[in-house]
């Protein structure tokens, strides 16, 4: 039974991902839209609006919540809490607390308020990618990891992934 609700987390996290990689490239191109003129700007803000709120609701929201029912049962039936399970407990409330910030966004744009340029939305777009690696980095190698080489590498990538934003800005405005 274990390895059924470990496969159905492990899916779940997927759609979960993707939904919040996809929602905010949804809410880059509905802020990009808003910068146009009509009747450009209102056929591409309406578009996005019914892509945002099905994507939202229909499978990020339920990607979490699954995702949140799953992990729970799947740490209950280890019937262990080694170490390395806290620390990635600590990493996925963090996820938690960015999909929250994702959802005030959501509802930010579903009223056509823009709060973000396009360009911070990138930056904020890639905070999901260091909780994935840093959540799939302490379930994988688990307990022979150095916390050290751990955080180092961490940090090595959040450099490496804000200078490659640096750059791509670059590129888009040669």
């Amino acid at each position: 039974m274990y390895l059924y609700i470990k496969a159905l987390h492990i899916i779940f996290i997927v759609t979960w991902f993707s939904g919040m990689f996809y929602i905010v490239r949804l809410f880059i191109y509905n802020t990009e839209a808003n910068e146009k003129s009509d009747p450009e700007k209102s056929i591409l803000q309406k578009q996005f609006a019914i892509m945002i709120k099905r994507l939202w609701l229909g499978i990020t929201w339920p990607s979490a919540i699954l995702t949140l029912i799953f992990g729970p049962w799947m740490w209950y039936m280890m019937a262990a809490n080694p170490q390395w399970l806290m620390i990635k407990l600590a990493f996925v409330i963090g996820l938690y607390a960015y999909f929250y910030t994702l959802h005030i966004i959501y509802k930010q744009q579903q009223k056509g308020i823009f709060k973000y340029s396009s360009q911070k939305l990138r930056i904020w777009n890639e905070i999901a990618t260091i909780f994935l690696v840093a959540i799939i980095m302490t379930a994988v190698v688990k307990q022979s990891m150095s916390w050290v080489w751990g955080i180092t590498g961490l940090l090595l990538f959040v450099i490496a992934l804000m200078s490659a934003i640096k750059i791509y800005k670059n590129l888009r405005k040669a």
